[in-house]
């Protein structure tokens, strides 16, 4: 393109919450260039804020290291499609989202063909594997950072590697678009009479997660858990949010099987919506933790995965941090109970919960630590990460 010419920008993003940052940047960049077409990986919210879908979103939701290894051929031959697609079409820059594992070998292709290049949302490098950090300062010209420690982290790990930089890299902190959008002062009230729930009694809302591995090794604890505290919590009741129709049947098939006498509703979607109607949310690990935290809701973490991936994450060492919820990695005390594999039972979970259902103080505890971490991350992130993207675009000549 031109100087006076609006930019093509390609996108590929994985996961729910890829879709969500994305649709956020789509409508930022938007207001800089109102002419500029936008397509790539996209999920629904990305399409609806104008992105032309070439592939969909689903394609890149796999997660955990056992239970990629299946999906690896049709990843590397749709990762080889989009090399070529792009290497072809030349657009003014290829932005990823999220997805690293994917993205950022999709992404070094394309800036050794010539082709500018950013990722929105740095991995988790500060946590396991850091050795990456050799592999993104090859990748992107532009890395778009949701935490503010996050910058400081890659200017050290660059200098104790001896890192080349001579092809530029920045990594900028934009904080987190969804602290900006989200607003924990909706009542609980207001929530339910959306979804259709009379307000009696507590509520307790129940995310195992958005694939159907989550599913698979959650449900199951997960519901045996709202068993537990029911003959605890006089008339509480359960909602979850299915992320996907094919979710469902298994979830109302564990409900019949374990706890078939529970007031228990299921929503199509609308998470945020389910965790605004709780008193307390019992939540599989992930970026729906942020979410939880930024619309003020108390909640338990847990996570269960595969036996080798448990393995290689808990006892192999390759978990570096002492947390792996949000909530707890972000907060200057750590709030959130974690419950993690083998500990991720029934009682354990039902004991963490039972205060968060019945005592304020508790409540407090983590709510207030919420707010400290709410007013950190709220900074008009969308339109940062907008104008990172246009400053690097301008640098290009673009």
């Amino acid at each position: 393109m031109t100087a006076s010419s609006p930019p093509t920008i390609a996108l590929v993003a994985g996961e729910l919450s890829g879709d969500l940052l994305g649709a956020a940047l789509i409508q930022a960049l938007r207001e800089r260039f109102p002419q500029a077409r936008f397509y790539g990986v996209a999920g629904p919210r990305m399409v609806a804020a104008g992105c032309e879908a070439i592939d969909s979103i689903e394609a890149l939701s796999v997660m955990g290291i056992a239970e990629v290894l299946p999906a690896l051929p049709r990843l590397f031959k749709l990762r080889a499609r989009l090399v070529e697609r792009f290497a072809a079409d030349r657009p003014d820059i290829v932005i990823g989202i999220d997805a690293p594992d994917f993205n950022l070998g999709l992404e070094r292709r394309l800036r050794d063909r010539g082709l500018r290049t950013a990722h929105f949302v740095s991995p988790t490098v500060w946590a396991w594997r850091s050795g990456r950090v050799k592999g993104i300062v090859r990748s992107v010209d532009l890395l778009l950072c949701l935490f503010p420690f996050e910058p400081a982290f890659y200017a050290e790990q660059i200098r104790q590697r001896a890192l080349d930089t001579r092809r530029p890299f920045d990594a900028t902190y934009v904080g987190h678009p969804l602290a900006d959008e989200l607003d924990a002062r909706t009542p609980p009230e207001q929530a339910r009479a959306a979804l259709g729930l009379d307000g009696r009694g507590p509520v307790l809302a129940v995310l195992p997660g958005s694939r159907g591995s989550e599913l698979r090794y959650l449900g199951e604890p997960f519901v045996q858990t709202a068993q537990w505290l029911s003959s605890r919590v006089p008339g509480l009741r359960f909602v979850t949010p299915i992320a996907k129709p094919s979710l469902r049947e298994g979830m109302q098939k564990t409900i019949a099987e374990l706890a078939p006498g529970l007031d228990w509703t299921l929503v199509d979607g609308r998470s945020r919506e389910v965790m605004q109607a709780a008193d307390a949310v019992l939540i599989a690990s992930g970026t729906a933790t942020l979410e939880c935290l930024l619309l003020g809701r108390p909640m338990v973490v847990a996570y269960k995965g595969s036996p080798l991936t448990a393995w290689l994450m808990l006892k192999a060492g390759l978990l570096k941090v002492d947390h792996v919820s949000l909530p707890n990695l972000l907060g200057e005390t750590p709030t959130v109970p974690e419950l993690l594999q083998d500990e991720a039972v029934p009682e354990k979970l039902g004991q963490q919960l039972l205060p968060l259902l019945t005592d304020a103080a508790a409540r407090a505890r983590q709510l207030d630590e919420f707010d400290r971490i709410r007013e950190r991350l709220r900074c008009c992130a969308a339109a940062r990460a907008a104008d990172a993207v246009a400053a690097l675009l301008a640098r290009s000549g673009v």
